[in-house]
């Protein structure tokens, strides 16, 4: 099995081979692999999430058939965009506490 952050990473290789516009935009984003499992018997799904601030959020899905035909390239089931500044901002969100990690990573992304 290969890892969420080596898919992370060849996802990153081949915008910036293919489309380098594009992966200008993504260096202000934080782009992760996400694993779910769905059915009977349970299925792997493994999609990209893009969390944005929201100041690139428009730019960023102005190019999303071009992200999702290469996720589907490489076997992944969708491209998801994210806000990062609604899902800080957001006063339930259970986010610090749950994933402080993610929280940090997400706090550069919206500066």
């Amino acid at each position: 099995m290969i890892s969420e952050d080596i898919l992370a990473k060849e996802f990153m290789r081949v915008v910036n081979h293919y489309y380098p516009k594009v992966e200008e935009l993504l260096d202000g984003c934080y782009v992760k692999v996400i694993s779910s499992y769905w059915g009977r018997p349970p299925k792997r799904l493994q999609y990209i999430a893009i969390y944005c601030s929201n100041e690139i959020m428009p730019y960023v899905q102005a190019h999303k058939e071009v992200l999702r035909e290469i996720a589907e390239n490489m076997g992944l089931v969708q491209v998801v965009f994210l806000n990062a500044t609604r899902l800080l901002r957001d006063p339930m969100s259970k986010l610090k506490h749950m994933y402080p990690r993610l929280w940090l990573d997400l706090q550069l992304v919206t500066t």
